[in-house]
């Protein structure tokens, strides 16, 4: 019944994974530790490290209402002279995009080498 009471108000994409963006570059990791851990049990922490992920992190937590909280509380938070951009991960729609992507660059493949 508690478990029921406190599921009931998370939306129906939260999970305890979130995306986020617009992170300063000089942003270390343990300031997103203690930023993020404010609100909950973190597991891990993931930053972008290239060029194309730069200013960008993976934050997962323990407990989906942490999340949930966090992503409440933090999104257009200003940190380090930056407004954060939370959300939470949704990998159907990266699965999406790459997929688009690969056969996009299959078919121009396939185009360049006459192969139908």
């Amino acid at each position: 019944m508690a478990m029921a009471l406190r599921t009931r108000n998370v939306p129906s994409d939260a999970n305890r994974i979130l995306f986020v963006k617009n992170i300063s570059f000089k942003v270390k990791d343990e300031e997103l530790w203690d930023l993020f851990g404010r609100y909950g049990a973190v597991r891990q922490i993931r930053m972008g490290d290239t060029t194309a992920t730069k200013g960008t992190a993976y934050v997962v937590y323990e407990d989906v209402m942490d999340a949930k909280t966090a992503c409440e509380k933090l999104s257009g938070f200003n940190f380090a002279d930056r407004y954060l951009v939370v959300m939470y991960h949704q990998p159907e729609k990266i699965k999406a995009t790459d997929l688009s992507k690969k056969e996009a660059e299959l078919e121009r493949l396939k185009a360049r080498h006459n192969i139908e």
